[in-house]
């Protein structure tokens, strides 16, 4: 009896000649304690994630195992993979003439800063004295500063 096994590609899911470049950058599989998950179904579910912002909990279970993608995501993160991964793919197309460094830049003007990220508050905070709770917003004197007296 012959079974044919018929692989559904996802939209955003990375085509044969993407992974043809990834697949030699990849960390060896099968370290301590078993064999991983393919390599190719973990970063399909990463780069779903990534692309749709679904919770980790909510990846379609054609990934694999919600879990599985998150623990490889971070430990690749955390030990630098994605970092070497991402070099060594930039030198790859780089020396296929891929490339146009060129037309490399970052435009300041789209990197903005939270309005409360202005700047540090210049005066320490009012603290309250002792038969003082601090939600009362009644009007205080201050009987020890300039002027007093």
């Amino acid at each position: 009896m012959l079974v044919a096994v018929l692989l559904v590609m996802g939209r955003g899911d990375l085509t044969n000649a993407e992974w043809s470049r990834l697949r030699a950058h990849l960390p060896a599989t099968g370290r301590r304690g078993g064999r991983w998950s393919s390599h190719r179904k973990v970063i399909n579910g990463i780069l779903f994630r990534e692309r749709t912002g679904v919770p980790w909990r909510d990846l379609p279970a054609r990934f694999g195992r919600w879990k599985t993608v998150y623990e490889r995501h971070r430990r690749w993160s955390a030990d630098g993979t994605w970092d070497r991964i991402l070099r060594a793919v930039q030198a790859d197309a780089d020396t296929e003439g891929r490339v146009d460094w060129s037309m490399v830049s970052v435009d300041s003007t789209s990197c903005r800063a939270h309005h409360h990220a202005a700047g540090a508050r210049k005066k320490a905070p009012r603290v309250p004295k002792k038969d003082q709770r601090p939600g009362i917003t009644a009007p205080t004197r201050d009987l020890e500063g300039p002027g007093a007296g």
